[in-house]
């Protein structure tokens, strides 16, 4: 493939790259290839793949370009790289859960996930790092912007692929801030749905209460567009709820009705946000003008994030019983000290930890009849330098615990040139009419 053709595919976000392919202008064949490429030069740097079958990849594109010339329907993601994040399980494939323990693990049989992704005419280009059983100690995966500094964690290889371009889509997961914490260090859009929005089996479970499969994209469209197609309700995931999907993509190419009004939150954790941080969201607030208004939470969400990491770590010591049983000592350091706090956590602690949401939700929507949504930071500021934490995600739990749809953009950046994401949040279930305001801010932040 020329070097040019290859260089337009790959700058070409989702949804233009699935008009193209959708209107034959090019092939699922050669849109593969270029990504292919594209890994082949970055890969070596930044580790962003725990398993890349470049074969594979190639006979998934040629068995979509030869549906397609048979004239049979094609999907939303026809021919659209995808990279899933190796917790999820894709059958015959390693799912490695990026554990030692776990090596050689090839499941029988794909997570829902990963169906809804082929079905829909996705090329599952590969497998991403993921940090040791998803929790906080450092995977291999580099900062694409510098090396030097973390991507996030856990969900980081995600990120990492999409802000190198090497895959326009990954697929993710959060339990704390796992992607919407890696997406604002890398610099690329990442989406975590409403609770139970999209099934969770095949899916490593960590915190059934808390874990949420999410997306990595370049815009909020495109995250949009993939995240659809994730939506939906099983019967093995007492999450879901046998409900219509709301229509994202659709939704999310909309004008809004009138000028969104956005609350701004110095949330639980303010003073953590680096200087330079705190400086560009005041910087934003005014910017915005009558369109936000600055907000302050009532202390009771201060109980929140304590609440949050008693539920994580008491249902990760149970989720993981078999791991510390059978081969304590070859995990990482955080993970068995998360797992032995878990063990100690008090039933009483944890019952009234899952309490607490009963309370703050609805505190929560009297915020959101003041505003279409609220801003605030996705991480502490850019992406640390040094590669022995994950960095802080103080920023992100409380949207996990209360189970809110959250989406972050790359829209700041800091002084030494690295991204920092702003953070978007909704009420429950209005995860359509996030991805408006969120498309809507982007192209404000654009025309500004």
């Amino acid at each position: 493939m020329a070097l040019d053709k290859r260089n337009t595919i790959v700058a070409l976000d989702a949804a233009g790259l699935r008009d193209r392919l959708a209107s034959g202008a090019v092939s699922a064949l050669d849109v593969t290839e270029a990504y292919l490429a594209r890994i082949a030069e970055r890969d070596t740097e930044i580790r962003a793949f725990a398993w890349h079958d470049p074969d594979h990849a190639r006979a998934q594109a040629r068995a979509l370009d030869a549906q397609r010339q048979r004239g049979v329907a094609i999907g939303p993601l026809h021919g659209l790289p995808v990279a899933i994040k190796d917790i999820i399980d894709t059958a015959g494939i390693p799912t490695e859960n990026g554990c030692a323990l776990d090596k050689g693990r090839k499941p029988l049989k794909d997570a829902f996930v990963t169906e809804r992704l082929r079905a829909a005419g996705a090329v599952i280009i590969g497998k991403t790092v993921t940090t040791e059983l998803a929790f906080m100690d450092p995977a291999e995966t580099r900062n694409p912007h510098n090396p030097a500094h973390t991507p996030g964690g856990s969900s980081a290889g995600s990120a990492a692929a999409v802000a190198a371009a090497m895959v326009p889509l990954a697929i993710g997961t959060q339990t704390g801030g796992s992607v919407i914490r890696p997406a604002s260090f890398c610099g690329v859009t990442g989406f975590k749905p409403s609770f139970g929005a999209i099934p969770r089996r095949g899916v490593l479970a960590q915190s059934p209460s808390l874990d949420t499969v999410g997306v990595f994209a370049r815009t909020a469209a495109d995250a949009a567009l993939v995240a659809e197609v994730l939506y939906g309700f099983d019967a093995t995931d007492p999450a879901t709820a046998l409900i219509p999907h709301p229509r994202l993509l659709e939704t999310a190419m909309q004008d809004p009705p009138v000028k969104p009004v956005f609350a701004v939150l110095q949330p639980p954790g303010w003073a953590q946000a680096s200087p330079e941080m705190q400086a560009a969201m005041g910087q934003l607030t005014e910017a915005l003008g009558d369109q936000a208004f600055p907000l302050t939470l009532p202390a009771l969400f201060d109980d929140a994030l304590p609440a949050r990491e008693r539920i994580h770590l008491a249902e990760m010591a149970r989720c993981y019983y078999t791991y510390a049983r059978d081969g304590g000592d070859e995990l990482g350091e955080s993970l068995r000290h998360g797992i032995n706090t878990g063990n100690d956590i008090r039933a009483r602690d944890y019952l009234a930890a899952l309490d607490l949401p009963k309370v703050l939700n609805p505190a929560l929507a009297e915020v959101f009849d003041r505003c279409d949504a609220i801003l605030c930071p996705a991480a502490t500021g850019p992406a640390p330098e040094g590669l022995g934490s994950t960095g802080n995600p103080v920023f992100n739990g409380l949207w996990t615990y209360l189970g809110t749809p959250a989406i972050t953009l790359p829209l700041l950046t800091a002084e030494n040139g690295l991204p920092m994401g702003v953070q978007m949040i909704a009420a429950r279930g209005n995860d359509a009419r996030l991805m408006r305001n969120a498309r809507w801010l982007e192209s404000w932040a654009d025309s500004a």
